[in-house]
């Protein structure tokens, strides 16, 4: 280290986290840093990230991705929700989507309308706020297309993020790394060195003797958190009390005949399952609770479960939900699974990576001096764990079912404080108590809560401000514009197919 400054950058691990790190920092601080990855080939990925939210987008503007081409590279497909399939009870089903429902009006959100207007019936259905959902509507059709806004309405147009291969999403960000000046090392990590005085990160030493210096270190290294967990000696917060999934099987099958341009979590006996569209082959994954299912019986579900031939056999995966005490510590931040693990039921994980990284980058120090930016980055990676852990949480314990013991538990089981107060909220009358830097939207929760099945003893009284008549047009002159909209949307399959189909998805599944 020259003049106290920081200059050399070493990233442990690689992977979706290691790389997406890299191609950041040298986007963004490659002028002004020598940075270094090390990675095995050896060492495997647990590689299940394949879906996400809006904010990669973001990610790839940043960095100066070009949509069409990061999806023909990893096989990519385009998503706007996640379907729950039998989670607040059996036979029920809903759309988690990227968008508003419907369009507010007077500074009133569209649903507390949509409440007023089936405050007569006895047993109002949920389900019915989705007609006026645009994302709902071309979902069902499996249609997709870029749509900014609804014609010369308010009415937003369609939000979305992407469904791709993982593995190849790294390998297409380690190009890109490659390309701005990181330098990939191949190397198992052998021994770590510390600074006798501060007990910072001093240097890295590889089998086979390499040493690899450097002023900061991020570890990459998955569940192991070799570097902040083990060497460091950072403690794990265990949240498995409020979610009790801590295992995962992952098989890929053969592509779906029609790609729906969603994600679909069904809910099982002892926890869910996945189903992620590709072009080329199907993502598939159960996570379950050992607590309460055998990994034998889980396969089975798993196997019984898929809509298409298996390409292989069910990959385990151990977790423990949670994260570590502080996600920086000394000269070293951890990233992606050494950070912490929330189940991808709300294809959190790509994002975590990314904000993570995002933030790193904001509060980055130019010297050893970094007391503040560390204590500033552990408060905000806290609150936006414990935010996405709580609507996660929602999910399994709002729920009608009581057919097995792990759904009995889920169901009875105390909630964080945090939590019980937006469902009380909620409740009353369609009230949102979401904290302003929350990741989800008022409308993700407004969706998520009706979904479970909490229907609002009442709605807002600004509501009130408009008669029945006008009411009753303003709710039918939304549905004729949402259906117009979608049916103006090319199918999901054509949209790739003219823009950014993979040159062979055959030769990929291979």
């Amino acid at each position: 280290m020259a003049e106290g400054k920081l200059q050399k950058l070493v990233i442990v691990g690689g992977g979706t986290a290691g790389w997406i790190t890299a191609a950041a920092f040298a986007r963004l601080l490659g002028r002004s840093l020598t940075i270094e990855l090390v990675e095995s080939e050896a060492i495997g990925t647990v590689g299940v990230g394949e879906a996400t939210i809006p904010q990669i987008i973001r990610l790839n503007t940043i960095l100066g991705i070009d949509e069409h081409e990061f999806l023909k590279a990893t096989s990519g497909t385009f998503k706007l929700g996640i379907e729950f399939v039998d989670w607040g009870k059996r036979g029920s089903r809903y759309l988690h989507t990227f968008g508003d429902t419907g369009m507010n009006l007077g500074n009133v959100a569209f649903h507390h309308y949509w409440r007023r207007s089936c405050m007569d019936e006895a047993q109002p259905d949920a389900r019915g706020l989705w007609q006026w959902s645009l994302h709902q509507v071309a979902a069902d059709q499996a249609r997709f297309g870029k749509l900014d806004r609804v014609g010369n309405t308010a009415m937003t147009g369609l939000a979305y993020a992407y469904h791709f291969d993982a593995s190849r999403y790294a390998l297409f960000l380690r190009a890109y790394a490659e390309g701005r000046g990181v330098t990939r090392t191949e190397g198992i990590v052998e021994s770590v060195e510390r600074d006798g005085e501060n007990g910072d990160i001093a240097a890295i030493t590889l089998a086979g003797g390499k040493r690899v210096a450097g002023d900061f270190f991020i570890d990459c290294t998955g569940f192991r958190a070799l570097l902040l967990g083990q060497e460091l000696g950072v403690g794990y917060e265990d949240w498995s009390r409020w979610l009790p999934c801590d295992r995962a099987l992952a098989v890929p099958s053969e592509r779906l005949p029609t790609l729906f341009p969603y994600t679909r979590a069904t809910a099982k006996d002892a926890g869910w399952q996945w189903r992620i569209p590709l072009q080329h082959r199907t993502g598939n994954g159960h996570v379950y609770s050992s607590g309460f299912t055998t990994d034998e019986a889980a396969a089975e579900t798993l196997m019984a479960g898929l809509d298409t031939r298996p390409l292989g056999d069910p990959r385990p995966i151990r977790f423990t939900t949670g994260r570590r005490q502080a996600f920086w510590s000394h000269n070293c931040a951890a990233i992606g699974l050494a950070s912490g693990f929330l189940e991808p039921l709300e294809s959190t994980s790509i994002h975590l990576i990314q904000s993570h990284v995002s933030r790193l980058i904001q509060l980055f120090p130019r010297s050893p001096d970094a007391g503040a930016m560390r204590d500033e980055y552990n408060r905000r990676c806290r609150a936006e764990f414990e935010q996405i852990r709580d609507f996660l949480i929602l999910h399994y314990h709002r729920t009608d079912r009581d057919d097995t013991d792990f759904w009995r538990y889920c169901k009875h089981m105390n909630v964080p404080d945090s939590l019980s107060h937006k469902l009380e909220l909620f409740a009353a009358a369609g009230r949102i108590g979401r904290d302003a830097d929350d990741l989800f939207r008022d409308a993700s929760w407004v969706q998520v809560m009706l979904g479970q099945g909490i229907m609002p003893a009442d709605y807002d009284p600004m509501a009130d401000q408009i008669g029945d008549a006008q009411l009753g047009e303003f709710l039918a002159n939304l549905r004729t514009i949402v259906e117009r909209a979608v049916a103006g949307l090319p199918s999901h399959e054509d949209y790739l197919r003219q823009h950014c189909m993979a040159a062979d998805p055959a030769t990929a599944a291979a």
